[in-house]
Order: structure tokens, then sequence, then C-alpha cells
């Protein structure tokens, strides 16, 4: 066992875990925080995609361990102050969500899309997305949505569409 700390969400959190515990199950079975999604379990889907430190990273492929001492996000500490942040709501808005499998692994990932790219165009939406699979093939609606969420986080005004 191995004594680790993680800011998740902005909650501090100290356990003792198996050094082979992987991120994903932590989040999920030791902390109970289920908006990560355990999709094929060897990092092909995306299902699992979470914010470390701010980067997304796929928690299927990282041990807690490797968590120790930094800060992970998940789909539920997105939003603040009881309002939606801008990826999920446009997710919302332009029918983004499909089943809702994908959905936090393709917000997550389009976080971070759009922390290093702001302003990105439709191919580097797919692009940046790559890794994160929709079984529903709800592509289109996905990537309208971060093209929304990209206008509104500039201050742009959203046309609906």
């Amino acid at each position: 066992m191995r004594r680790i700390r993680v800011t998740v969400d902005g909650r501090a959190h100290e356990h003792e875990v198996e050094p082979r515990l992987l991120l994903i199950h932590y989040l999920r079975e030791v902390l109970g925080i289920g908006g990560a999604h355990v999709g094929c379990d060897t990092s092909n889907c995306g299902a699992c995609t979470v914010l470390m430190d701010g980067e997304s990273v796929k928690s299927c492929t990282v041990l807690a361990v490797q968590a120790d001492g930094h800060e992970i996000t998940t789909v539920q500490g997105l939003a603040g102050d009881g309002g939606w942040h801008p990826v999920q709501k446009a997710f919302h808005e332009a029918h983004g969500l499909q089943c809702g499998y994908c959905t936090p692994g393709m917000i997550m990932a389009a976080v971070s899309l759009l922390r290093e790219n702001p302003d990105p165009s439709e191919q580097e939406i797919r692009e940046g997305l790559e890794g994160n699979l929709c079984r529903c093939t709800g592509y289109e609606n996905i990537v309208r949505a971060v093209q929304q969420a990209a206008r509104e986080m500039r201050g742009q005004a959203v046309a609906a569409s």
C-alpha cells in the first residue's frame, strides 16, 4: 500500500492505495465519483478522460500513485457556482450528448483542447478529439458543440443553430 494525496474537483483526499490501482478505479470506487466512465479499459475509447493539472489524460492509463500530489478535474468538477461550464452548456444546447456514455470524456477533451487553442478550426476540433469515441457516431453535433463553446468562451455571441 502507498499513501497518496490528490485534489479532486477542488477537494483534497488522502488514502492508502494499492500501487497498481488505476486512477479511474480510484475516482469511481474509492471516492465515489462516477462522472468519468469506464469504457474499454484499454485507452481506446476516452470515456475515462479527466484533467490532471489541466491536461487531459485517460484515467485508465494512469495509476492512482502517479496522481499523487496532482490536481484532478472530472466532468463533475467543471461546473462552478451552480452553473454549467460553457462546454457542458454547449453540449446540451447543440445536442452533443447522444446516449451520454462518451460525453464526460468528450467534454474533458474539449476543455483541454480549448485551453490550448481557443479558436480551433473544425479539422483541429476533430483532431483534438481523436482518441475519444462516440458509439452513437454523433460526431457532427459534438463538433458543433465544441465550436459553440469556443465562441462563447471567446466572448462572442452564440447564434442559434
